[in-house]
């Protein structure tokens, strides 16, 4: 663990310090919302009554503003959320969260450095699949074994709680699986959501 917070520091060390959320949005690569301009982007982080802007993929809509989160609307289907997270060492990463909602909630999550190099996640979040939602205690069964087989096909959605550093992943399974699928797999489920705090070093 020590090894990997020193390796962490070290690739952050060069950003800058104390960076609020309009100074990596306004650097952040195109390639994360491909289409996004520099003109969109000021428009998005002024404030003004008006939150809903024309752009080449529609219209993109901010929902949730403060120093250190963004949340915005990109389709009718697709939001983003980009956090600055604070380091021991009084520096910081950014973790983006795209999410799509089609029959149920998908989300994809990264980190990077606050000049937008990227991070490895595996150090700085838990792995995270359906059987993390299940109880464990009833394996062995041969519908726990069932549920365990679908894992890798599961939504799970993750939200900043309110816009803090508490991340909420939810498993959706009444929007994906088919009724006689939930029945057999919801005795196993110990609980639909997983809660997550970060504790400037990763979430746990």
């Amino acid at each position: 663990m020590k090894k990997r917070l020193f390796i962490l520091l070290i690739l952050v060390s060069t950003s800058a310090f104390s960076q609020k959320i309009d100074d990596v949005f306004k650097t952040m690569p195109n390639s994360i919302l491909p289409g996004l301009s520099e003109g969109n982007r000021t428009m998005l982080l002024v404030d003004t009554g008006k939150t809903v802007i024309p752009y080449t993929f529609g219209e993109i809509e901010k929902l949730t503003y403060s120093p250190d989160f963004l949340k915005i609307k990109t389709s009718e289907i697709g939001t983003t959320q980009i956090k600055l997270l604070p380091l021991i060492n009084d520096t910081q990463i950014i973790c983006v969260i795209k999410t799509v909602c089609r029959n149920a909630c998908d989300s994809n999550i990264k980190f990077y450095s606050t000049d937008w190099k990227e991070l490895n996640a595996n150090t700085l979040l838990p792995h995270i699949s359906a059987e993390s939602f299940l109880d464990e205690s009833k394996k062995g069964t041969d519908n726990y074994k069932f549920a365990v087989s679908l894992s890798d096909i599961y939504p799970i959605s993750a939200e900043f709680e309110n816009g803090t550093n508490t991340l909420t992943l939810k498993l959706d399974l009444k929007n994906y699986l088919s009724s006689e699928q939930l029945a057999k797999i919801k005795p196993f489920v110990k609980s639909e959501t997983i809660i997550l705090n970060w504790n400037n070093t990763s979430f746990k």
